[in-house]
């Protein structure tokens, strides 16, 4: 069986529950820091097009990208789904470069600004095991003590929500029963408890979902 076909489930079953913007809005609003999530409108989350994730990853990501009115400016929310088994702390590069790539497409579309909007990245992880590793592009920088208050104001960092189903229990994942659903099975698929996964799927195509990685 190929990469590609491992793949191809993972990413539309994501994309179609989390590609709905009001299922995205009742997950993303929970993990985003509850100042920031109390001054984006909810209401008016919308999809925006494309995808930002480099080919030869795509085999273990996917990602989403939504805009939203944040305090009376515009901002995006992107979400990164990593449906690889193993820890990967060299996300926050990829991060980065994602973002980069979303602020060139910005500026295409949008030449007479002048600012750019801002972008607040979480990062899905289907793991069966806790990451450990600081989700902060810095810690990624050999920076010597003695000198990091003196290089702060040079070098790039920003932190971003790991989302990790291996730290989160059934009961608590929040959203709409589409999403809670769709991130049950994920998680359950994950630790191959084949009892839930059906279950789950049972409940999700009821709802309407295709379960797309059980066909």
């Amino acid at each position: 069986m190929s990469d590609e076909t491992l793949h191809q489930p993972h990413d539309k079953l994501f994309k179609s529950a989390f590609g709905d913007p009001a299922t995205a809005a009742a997950f993303l609003r929970w993990e985003i820091p509850a100042t920031l999530s109390r001054a984006i409108d909810w209401d008016s989350l919308r999809l925006e097009p494309g995808s930002f994730v480099d080919s030869h990853y795509r085999h273990s990501e996917s990602d989403l990208l939504f805009s939203a009115p944040l305090g009376g400016c515009g901002c995006f929310v992107y979400l990164l789904f990593e449906h690889q088994c193993s820890p990967d702390p060299w996300i926050a590069l990829r991060l980065l470069r994602y973002q980069v790539r979303i602020w060139e497409a910005w500026r295409k579309s949008h030449p007479q600004q002048q600012r750019l909007p801002v972008i607040l990245p979480v990062v899905l992880a289907q793991n069966a095991e806790l990451w450990e590793f600081p989700p902060r592009f810095a810690s990624l920088l050999d920076i010597p003590e003695a000198l990091a208050a003196g290089l702060s104001a040079h070098v790039p960092d920003f932190t971003f929500r790991l989302v990790q189903l291996a730290g989160l229990e059934f009961e608590a994942i929040r959203g709409t029963p589409a999403g809670i659903l769709t991130l049950r099975v994920m998680k359950a698929e994950r630790l191959e408890k084949l009892l839930a996964r059906v279950m789950a799927a049972n409940c999700l195509m009821r709802s309407g979902i295709a379960l797309v990685f059980m066909g």
